[in-house]
């Protein structure tokens, strides 16, 4: 596997606590140039650290992980217990885990070889928050992303009684709502047609799940009201 270098401070600038080692990515993973993460990857960061209280203390699953940079931030910044995951392959989660081991991380993040569309590994997922940047790349990967996002959302089973942070008032976007039990949470930067777009917002819907723009093209999706039994609450 030929291996691109780049520096995590080029990633996230304000970060110097993942200033540590450096990431790797396969090259054909990562094309010929040095490889940096899509923009959705800075702007979600970006938008996570100024809504930190939405996901400290929550259990996460990242889809779509690539080389693990934003799942490295995010337990360097909070202690996030976050999982990886992304399409089964060896080198992939090789290579997560060598990032995570430049930069600090021992042991390493859990990690899950997930192909969308397929059975899921774990029959009773426990992960009450998902999230992901720039994944809609591939329309034809729709449906199956679709699928394996439903059940994560529908199966979802609190492995603990630990209570969830509750969410109130946001202040500094003006905001007033609150993080469902379980979510997931979308940064969605890339450009593709308005047309394409629509089609996985609306097959979330066909499949019944609620999708919530809530600023800086961050997007908040979870089951409809009554559609899965947790130990949390779901709110409106």
């Amino acid at each position: 596997m030929d291996i691109a270098l780049f520096s995590p401070s080029s990633l996230f600038a304000d970060a110097e606590e993942v200033s540590v080692g450096s990431y790797r990515c396969p090259s054909e993973l990562c094309g010929e140039e040095t490889p940096v993460s899509w923009h959705g990857t800075f702007a979600f960061a970006e938008w996570l650290v100024q809504h930190h209280s939405w996901i400290e203390g929550r259990r996460c699953l990242e889809l779509g992980s690539g080389t693990g940079a934003l799942a490295i931030f995010l337990k360097k910044s909070f202690n996030l217990d976050i999982t990886t995951s992304d399409y089964d392959d060896q080198e992939i989660e090789e290579n997560i885990a060598h990032n995570c081991q430049a930069n600090g991380i021992k042991p390493v993040l859990p990690h899950v070889k997930h192909s969308w569309g397929e059975t899921f590994p774990s029959a009773e997922p426990d992960w009450d928050l998902i999230i992901a940047s720039d994944i809609l790349l591939y329309v034809k990967q729709y449906p199956n992303l679709i699928k394996s996002l439903s059940f994560l959302l529908k199966s979802y089973k609190s492995k603990d009684d630990k209570a969830i942070p509750s969410v109130g008032n946001d202040q500094s976007s003006g905001m007033c709502m609150g993080l469902a039990v379980p979510a997931f949470l979308m940064s969605w930067r890339r450009r593709i047609g308005k047309e394409d777009e629509s089609l996985f917002f609306t097959g979330c819907e066909n499949a019944g799940l609620e999708v919530k723009h809530i600023g800086s093209r961050v997007y908040c999706i979870k089951p409809r009201e009554n559609m899965v039994s947790t130990t949390g609450s779901i709110d409106d």
